[in-house]
């Protein structure tokens, strides 16, 4: 029986080795397989490193950029906040201007009317006056005229 069981080990050495064999060939190319996945994956990560710094790069030249447009809008809600100042300022004088031109109006125009009503009542007097005295003479001119009118009838 010792026979019979060196056989039985020997036909099952021999259908591992075949068996290894067999499997030797897909692991072969696997293997080579593994090895060609990997170099892509070396290649990919020397390609992307580069790619990555300068991706990188422009996020810090995007966000300096952005910080000094930040500054930039900082400086004008700055410079607006005192144009608003100077505005209201501004609003506030133009009022007062024009309540004191309303004043100096009012100040001055009472006495500019009563100033010309004295003036109108002047000329009028005046001219009254020339009225008067052209009529007196043309009633003494007329008076006269009679008289010797009456002179002359006698």
């Amino acid at each position: 029986m010792g026979d019979i069981g060196e056989v039985a080990a020997l036909i099952a050495a021999c259908a591992f080795a075949v068996l290894v064999l067999i499997l030797t060939l897909p692991i072969l190319r696997l293997r080579h397989t593994v090895d060609a996945t990997t170099r892509m994956i070396n290649d990919l990560n020397d390609r992307t490193a580069p790619l990555l710094g300068d991706v990188n790069t422009t996020v810090k030249n995007v966000n300096t950029a952005l910080e000094q447009v930040q500054t930039s809008l900082d400086g004008v809600n700055l410079q607006l906040a005192k144009v608003d100042t100077m505005t209201s300022h501004a609003q506030s004088v133009t009022a007062n201007i024009a309540n004191l031109a309303t004043v100096v109006s009012a100040a001055a125009a009472n006495p500019l009317v009563k100033v010309a009503a004295f003036g109108y009542s002047v000329r009028r007097a005046a001219a009254n006056r020339r009225h008067a005295e052209t009529e007196r003479e043309v009633r003494d001119t007329i008076k006269q005229q009679r008289r010797a009118a009456r002179r002359g009838n006698r």
